[in-house]
């Protein structure tokens, strides 16, 4: 179940509500969908670190973690968590391989459908090709400095686990700001990305298992 939650966990601004304070809604959704599809083509590799805050509505404070990410087109993305644990993931094509302490663990996305699914959706966010993804309806607002993308899950394995999924991306080089992922019962969590090198060359062994 962990290697699952956590596996939901990347899949993620501060949680906001319809409509988003400071935004306005993108007004030709179908001109910027085709504008943002160019742009984040031109976007091939991302190395950040990040922080993630998961907020439980049974506990005060927040469970702040913080880590390391990289990402690689079309399919390449390693997440490792550095404090206050230590878990890595990989997911390399539909293959995924988890570090969690001594314990190791390989999954093939194929063989369970929503794994496939939250895998897909990993990259999505990531790559820019959220519009594309059929489990959701997305809508797009911006304000000067980013666009905040909304997906409302449409499919009912999907509708279990989220309520809503909030991606900021910056305007300057549309990459992913952050991603903020709401459960049905109002808990979070949101991962922010900061220190972005965009388009810089990650060897093959970043994500390889070692």
């Amino acid at each position: 179940m962990r290697k699952l939650i956590v596996f939901i966990l990347i899949i993620t601004t501060f949680t906001v509500h319809a409509q988003y304070k400071g935004y306005t809604q993108v007004p030709d959704l179908a001109s910027f969908k085709s504008g943002f599809t160019a742009k984040s083509t031109q976007v091939n590799s991302i190395r950040a670190e990040f922080t993630q805050e998961k907020n439980l509505s049974l506990l005060a404070e927040k469970i702040v973690s913080k880590g390391k990410f990289w990402f690689r087109k079309e399919t390449l993305v390693r997440m490792e968590y550095q404090h206050p644990f230590q878990y890595l993931m990989i997911i390399n094509g539909k293959n995924i391989y988890i570090k969690d302490g001594q314990k190791e663990n390989k999954v093939s996305a194929r063989s369970n459908k929503l794994f496939q699914k939250i895998n897909q959706l990993t990259i999505d966010c990531v790559q820019g090709t959220v519009f594309n993804n059929p489990d959701f309806n997305v809508k797009a607002f911006e304000n000067k400095t980013q666009f905040l993308v909304e997906m409302l899950p449409v499919a009912r394995d999907m509708q279990e686990f989220f309520s809503t999924i909030l991606v900021t991306i910056d305007r300057k080089d549309y990459s992913v700001a952050s991603i903020n992922m709401i459960e049905k019962g109002g808990d979070n969590t949101l991962i922010s990305f900061y220190n972005k090198e965009i388009n810089q060359v990650i060897p093959d062994a970043v994500f390889q298992q070692k």
